[in-house]
């Protein structure tokens, strides 16, 4: 986390700063010292992922719900202001218990948080509660409220888009979500195509169908996974020009087709491997061919159903805060380009054989994938 806060990846007191003095009290480090008890995975997983934390006070977390890792150490974290890592053991358990996503749970406080120092919402509205940035059981209780339906809960449990409609007074511009969904712990600021990506998905803001940019920035194992779909080069974390687009759409594609194989993201696998599991697996005489076209289906067959919906190429949008600075730290002088976003999406469009301007699948695309 050190590091990424350097970079200005680290989201802070709702994505608005970049410096977080507090930032190793609350790291993984932090978590293996003074509160995890070992570690554990699904069955049969080299990987082992799943921290596995104990506290005794002056909260009680129970190891069976696990411990934060890297989304919800900033999600409940830093978002909020907050550094007391046992704090956020407990928040991370009450989600856990409660079926709560931690991201949407800690940017949906982090919201709330904001609306309260812009004086958008009082402790009338909070039955008394300080909910300011940096208020650990201020962040805690609201996780309750929010889990039970209580007081401002009942109005934060329906998410930062339609709780800012509901409080109004300007407080969509506090609300970092798209399409509803709320922004996961990786700055576009930082990440230019994973922005693109968080604008364009169907599903709203998603860091895992997605392409991280800073791992395509330079040799490694991530580039030479790719190699079979003819991605060679790296580039950039910052560029989002046509070949950028390009390296998104088809890294986008590909996590579909994982996500449709249900494989887990955290094994290295290289493209032409997953092609190889398929066939052993099931027998089908199978292609790297076949499995982006069925992820190309997958995604437009979503899109179509977005349009139905009366969704359009104007939710493909991202919250005004990342056309902006940090206010401090390693972003305070540099913003997401609107301008180059929006020639970006229009790309993408057309790679996909959608409208360039409407983003509306042509029928001849359709066509194509034989969903007409």
């Amino acid at each position: 986390m050190e590091a990424w806060l350097d970079a200005g990846n680290v989201p802070v007191r709702n994505f608005l700063d970049g410096e977080f003095s507090e930032v190793v009290e609350i790291s993984p480090a932090a978590v293996r010292d003074k509160i995890r008890v070992k570690m554990e995975g699904c069955y049969a997983c080299p990987v082992r992922c799943k921290k596995v934390v104990k506290v005794d006070e002056p909260y009680s977390v129970d190891p069976d719900y696990g411990g934060p890792e890297y989304e919800t150490l900033a999600a409940v974290g830093s978002n909020c202001g907050v550094s007391d890592l046992k704090a956020i053991a407990r928040a991370n358990e009450l989600c856990n218990a409660y079926s709560l996503d931690t991201i949407s749970a800690g940017d949906v406080i982090a919201f709330a948080m904001d609306c309260f120092e812009n004086g958008l919402l009082t402790t009338k509205d909070t039955g008394g509660i300080e909910l300011r940035f940096g208020n650990a059981e201020a962040m805690c209780e609201a996780v309750e409220l929010i889990a039970r339906r209580r007081g401002i809960g009942s109005i934060l449990a329906e998410g930062s888009a339609r709780a800012a409609s509901r409080i109004g007074k300007g407080a969509m511009e506090f609300a970092m979500q798209v399409k509803g969904v709320e922004i996961p712990m990786h700055d576009p600021r930082v990440k230019a195509a994973l922005g693109l990506g968080y604008a364009v998905n169907p599903h709203g803001a998603d860091h895992c169908a997605n392409l991280h940019d800073t791992l395509f920035s330079q040799s490694g194992s991530s580039l030479d996974a790719f190699r079979p779909l003819g991605i060679l080069e790296p580039l950039p974390a910052d560029d989002l020009g046509p070949r950028k687009v390009s390296l998104f759409r088809d890294v986008q594609l590909f996590r579909i087709a994982q996500d449709s194989l249900v494989l887990c993201y955290f094994l290295p696998y290289v493209v032409d491997q997953i092609v190889d599991i398929l066939a052993a697996v099931t027998g089908w005489r199978t292609s790297t061919t076949e499995l982006m076209r069925i992820a190309e289906r997958t995604l437009t067959m979503a899109r179509l159903f977005n349009l139905r919906e009366g969704l359009s190429a104007a939710d493909d949008k991202l919250p005004a805060r990342f056309f902006q600075p940090k206010r401090n730290g390693a972003l305070s002088t540099k913003y997401y380009d609107r301008e180059q976003f929006e020639k970006a999406k229009s790309y993408y469009y057309t790679l996909m054989g959608w409208d360039a301007k409407t983003g509306v699948p042509t029928p001849e695309k359709l066509q194509e994938l034989g969903i007409e």
